[in-house]
């Protein structure tokens, strides 16, 4: 077993290059590089040459070619693109992300100003998935068939087949002032006075601040997992040695949770590899609708503008953590079922 995942994170090197190489490709390719997002501010906003030179020299957009040459050098990019991608890779050898186009600061402080909020959002949605769909699979399993089956799967495919920014809209229409109730604010995940408030009454007011987003967030992990655990409960329980259990007189509840629940965990635990995404678990859309500045909005903005430094700091550190969290899976079949043994 030690062999094999030893393989598996010597396969993960390799497939990160591979990674970085197509991202670090595309971005290049792609029309806009920062220097025409610079040069377009320099020309709408007036800018001229260091002495004032309008740019009637062979310039580009009226900016004198010194100035490009100028820009180029400060962004690297009077160097090839093989140089470029290499001495990335020279800096993240080192943990240098180097640093923003847009914001003029090196890429880890502007990753880490933002991620807290998709963080926050991850977690919470990640545990309150498991918490909700684990218990309600086991027991649409245990009554598959009856009226509390057939309902809770109805309103099951409904709340999948929403949108999670339609439903962050109604929500906020129905809930949030737009033209019922006034119950829960929109913006941010605090109100202006937090810092003022004492430890209980910050935790409501986060609170109420994150029923509506973490409400989105959540609608659709959790309705998968549930008809997951259900599906897979009921598979273990037409199996033999389910029956052997009843054969020699267990109980149903036995039967249930100690027997056949341990091994239709099995599918489910595939998802707790992607608990180090939670990290990452920005979303565009939401983050917009609730004014939530996150790692979506983050990833947005630095496409819009060309920050190719911050694009290749979210593209690898996702990645890695979406690799790892690959190799923490097959941890994770282990503890849950410890016949399980990778050769």
């Amino acid at each position: 077993m030690l062999k094999y995942f030893l393989r598996r994170l010597a396969i993960l090197i390799p497939t990160l290059l591979g990674v970085t190489v197509i991202v670090f490709g595309i971005i290049n390719l792609a029309p806009g590089s920062p220097i025409e997002q610079k040069l377009q501010q320099m020309r709408f906003g007036g800018g001229a040459g260091p002495s004032g030179d309008s740019g009637t020299r062979g310039g580009t957009h009226g900016v004198s070619n010194e100035v490009l040459e100028a820009l180029k050098k400060q962004y690297g990019f009077d160097k090839p693109v093989h140089e470029r991608y290499l001495l990335w890779l020279k800096n993240i050898a080192t943990l240098n992300l180097g640093n923003s186009f847009t914001y003029e600061e090196p890429v880890v402080d502007v990753i880490t100003s933002k991620f807290p909020v998709s963080l926050q959002f991850g977690v919470v949605s990640l545990i309150l998935s498991y918490l909700i769909s684990i218990p309600l699979g086991i027991v649409k399993a245990v009554k598959n068939g009856t009226r509390f089956d057939v309902v809770s799967s109805i309103m099951l495919f409904v709340f999948y087949s929403i949108p999670p920014f339609m439903l962050a809209i109604l929500l906020i229409v129905f809930f949030s002032g737009g033209s019922f109730f006034e119950w829960f604010p929109v913006g941010g995940i605090h109100s202006e006075m937090y810092s003022e408030l004492g430890f209980f009454e910050k935790i409501v007011d986060r609170v109420h601040h994150f029923i509506l987003p973490v409400t989105c967030y959540t609608i659709g992990s959790f309705t998968t997992l549930t008809v997951l655990m259900k599906n897979s409960l009921i598979e273990e329980i037409k199996k033999d040695y389910v029956r052997t259990a009843r054969a020699k007189g267990v109980d149903e509840k036995t039967v249930y949770m100690k027997h056949a629940l341990r091994n239709a965990l099995i599918p489910i635990v595939t998802g707790l590899g992607g608990f180090l995404m939670v990290f990452f678990a920005g979303s565009l859309l939401l983050e917009t609708i609730f004014q939530l500045d996150g790692i979506g909005l983050l990833s947005y903005k630095s496409i819009l503008s060309r920050d190719y430094n911050v694009i290749m700091g979210l593209v690898f550190i996702q990645s890695l953590m979406f690799l790892i969290g690959n190799v923490l899976s097959d941890f994770a079949y282990i503890l849950v079922d410890p016949r399980i043994d990778f050769q």
